[in-house]
C-alpha cells in the first residue's frame, strides 16, 4: 500500500509506521539512527517526484492533523503535518482569514507535504511558493532533537544539526550565491534554498523544500491573510503560442492573480472527449484570474485583462464575472484527467518530465522544444500549467505494450533535462526533486551548488538515515527503476492493487492507506 504514490515509481518499503503524536516520531529517528534504517516521510502519498516511497521505513505522518483554531492577533495557524490544505484554510476562514497557498490538490495534499516541497499552485503569481507563508516549524532532527524553529527566532540552543551547519556552510554561501539560483526563474523547489536562507539567516526557509532530507516535521505554523476577496475570470485562445505567452506575461504584469496556459497538446485531449467552445485553430488558451476586495473591481480587472489578451491577438475571450461562469471555464483545466482514462486504456500518463520552469522569455522556447523531443521521440504529451511563472507541467503519454518504451521514455527525460539547462530554467519548480530528478541536478546545478547541497545534507544527516537519494543522490542512483505502470513488474496483492487503483481513480490521496486495504479485503468474497 505504500510502494506507489502519485509518480511513476513503485519501490516496496521495508516497514511503515504510523505515528501518533510528536513523541511517536522521536522515539522512531532515535531508534532509526542507532539501527541505521532509512526513513521516509509521507503525508497523502500525492506527490510526483517519488520522494515519498523508498528503501526504508514509511513514516506515514497523516495522523498528525490536528488543527488549533486560527489566530486573529497574530494571523497564523498551527497545524499538524497531516492536516490537510483545504482543511486548515477552512479553519482559517472560520475566522475571517485565509490560507493563500492553493495548489490543485488541495483537497487531499496535507501541509506537511507542501512545506516538504515549497509547493505552490495557480495563485502563486500573486501569493508566491510555501516558504514565504510557513512562519514556523516543529521539526525532529536525525539525532532525535525536537526543537519549535521560528522565523524571526534565534533557533534553540543545542542542536547539533544546526551548530555543523552553521560552522562547516554558512559561511560559505556569501562567496557562492551566484550558483545557489537559476536567474529569471519565478518557482524553485530543486536543491536546498541556500540563497533563501543566506538572504534572511531564517533555518525555516532552509527547511521548507527539504523533503524530509534535514529533519522530520511534527507541526506547521502557517502565516495568514484576510479572507472575503472576489474573483472573475477570463478564457483566452491563441492561434500563436508566442501571443499567448506574452499576452500571459502582460496580465501578470497588471496583477492577475492566476496565468495558467492549456497547450495545443492539452487542447487536442480535451476536444477529443467533450465538447470545448475554442476555435480548433487555437495554438494555446490561456485561463486567467482576477482578484480584488470587491466584485466590482474584480469585474473591471477582468475587462482590463481580457482587453490586454484581444491587443495581444487573441481570437476568442470569453469573460466569466459569476461563480458559474468561473466554473464552467475552470472546468477545462481539470478535464485531462478523466478524458485521457477514457481515451485509450493502454495510454499510461507518466509524470516523468512535469515540473519544469525557465525565465519568462524562454518559455516559448520551452513549450517548442518539450513538443519536439516527444515528436523525435513517436511519444504524445499533455503540455499545461502555470504561464504567468513560465512553468510547464507535461504527462507523458506512453503505451507500455511497446518493447522499447523505457529507453524511449528515458531519452525523453535526458533531453528535457538538457533544454532546461541550456535555457537556464529548473526541473523541480514546485514539486521537488524526488528520487526522479536528484541523479539528474548536477546537470541543471553546477558543480559548486551540488557540493554545498551535499555538505548541507551531511551536517544536518551525517548517518544519511532521512530520505537518502533526495536532494542527493547516492552514487549509481537512475531516475528511475521500477516504474508501477510495467506490465512485467510482480503483481502486487490484489487487495492493495484494487485499493491502489481505487485511489488513482477516485483520485482519493487522502485516505489513509491502511484502513483503505483493510476495507478493500472487507469486500473480498468469502
Amino acid at each position: 500500500m505504500y510502494s506507489e504514490t502519485a509518480g511513476i515509481a513503485r519501490i516496496l518499503p521495508r516497514a511503515v509506521a504510523v505515528p501518533a503524536d510528536g513523541d511517536d516520531v522521536v522515539a522512531l529517528v532515535r531508534w532509526a539512527a542507532l539501527a541505521g534504517v532509512p526513513l521516509i516521510a509521507r503525508g497523502s502519498g500525492s506527490s510526483m517526484a517519488n520522494g515519498a516511497t523508498g528503501d526504508g521505513v514509511i513514516v506515514d505522518l497523516s495522523r498528525l492533523s490536528a488543527i488549533a483554531p486560527a489566530d486573529r492577533r497574530t494571523g497564523t495557524i498551527t497545524c499538524g503535518p497531516g492536516a490537510l490544505r483545504d482543511a486548515a484554510d477552512a479553519a482559517a476562514r472560520r475566522a475571517g482569514l485565509a490560507f493563500p497557498v492553493d495548489p490543485s490538490s488541495g483537497r487531499f495534499c496535507t501541509v506537511g507535504g507542501m512545506a516538504s516541497t515549497n509547493a505552490a499552485g495557480a495563485r502563486s503569481l500573486k501569493y508566491g511558493a510555501m516558504r514565504r507563508w510557513v512562519n514556523g516549524l516543529e521539526c525532529v532532527f536525525a539525532d532525535g532533537t525536537r526543537a519549535w524553529i521560528r522565523r524571526g527566532q534565534a533557533p534553540p540552543p543545542g542542536i547539533r544539526a544546526l551548530e555543523r551547519f552553521a560552522v562547516q556552510v554558512a559561511p560559505r554561501l556569501g562567496d557562492a550565491l551566484f550558483a545557489l539560483t537559476h536567474d529569471g526563474v519565478r518557482k524553485e523547489s530543486s536543491g536546498y534554498a541556500l540563497a533563501a536562507y543566506a538572504a534572511s539567516h531564517d533555518v525555516v526557509d532552509l527547511l521548507v523544500g527539504s523533503e524530509g532530507t534535514l529533519a522530520l516535521i511534527t507541526a506547521v505554523e502557517l502565516t495568514l491573510v484576510p479572507a472575503g476577496h472576489e474573483t472573475a475570470s477570463v478564457l483566452a485562445a491563441f492561434e500563436s503560442l508566442d501571443d499567448a505567452v506574452a499576452a500571459a506575461a502582460l496580465c501578470a504584469g497588471l496583477g492577475a492573480a492566476a496565468v495558467e496556459l492549456l497547450d495545443r497538446t492539452f487542447l487536442d485531449v480535451v476536444r477529443a472527449g467533450t465538447a470545448l467552445d475554442v476555435p480548433e485553430r487555437s495554438e494555446a488558451v490561456l485561463l486567467i484570474e482576477a482578484e480584488a476586495p470587491r466584485a466590482d473591481l474584480a469585474r473591471e480587472r477582468m475587462a482590463a485583462l481580457a482587453a490586454c489578451c484581444r491587443e495581444r491577438g487573441a481570437a476568442h475571450v470569453v469573460e466569466a464575472p459569476d461563480d458559474a461562469q468561473q466554473s464552467a471555464i475552470w472546468s477545462i483545466r481539470h478535464a485531462a484527467s478523466p478524458i485521457l482514462a477514457r481515451l485509450d486504456p493502454n495510454l499510461s500518463s507518466m509524470q516523468i518530465v512535469e515540473d519544469g520552469a525557465v525565465p519568462p522569455s524562454r518559455f516559448p522556447d520551452y513549450v517548442r522544444g518539450v513538443r519536439a523531443v516527444f515528436a523525435r521521440h513517436g511519444l504524445r504529451c499533455v503540455i499545461f500549467g502555470h504561464a504567468g511563472d513560465a512553468h510547464a507541467h507535461v504527462n507523458a503519454l506512453v503505451d507500455v505494450r511497446e518493447s522499447a518504451w523505457r529507453p524511449r521514455l528515458g531519452a525523453v527525460l535526458t533531453e528535457v533535462t538538457a533544454l532546461v539547462a541550456s535555457l537556464g530554467g529548473t526541473i523541480a519548480a514546485e514539486h521537488g526533486d524526488g528520487r526522479l530528478r536528484a541523479p539528474l541536478l548536477q546537470r541543471v546545478w553546477s558543480p559548486l551548488a551540488i557540493e554545498l547541497f551535499r555538505a548541507t545534507k551531511t551536517a544536518f544527516d551525517p548517518e544519511g538515515i532521512l530520505n537518502p537519494g533526495v536532494k542527493v543522490a547516492a552514487i549509481g542512483q537512475r531516475p528511475f527503476e521500477d516504474v508501477k505502470y510495467d506490465p512485467a513488474l510482480p503483481a502486487l496483492p490484489a487487495d492493495a492493487r484494487r485499493a491502489l487503483d481505487a485511489v488513482t481513480r477516485e483520485r482519493g490521496w487522502a485516505q489513509f492507506r491502511l484502513g483503505l486495504l483493510d476495507a478493500f479485503a472487507a469486500e473480498r468474497p468469502a
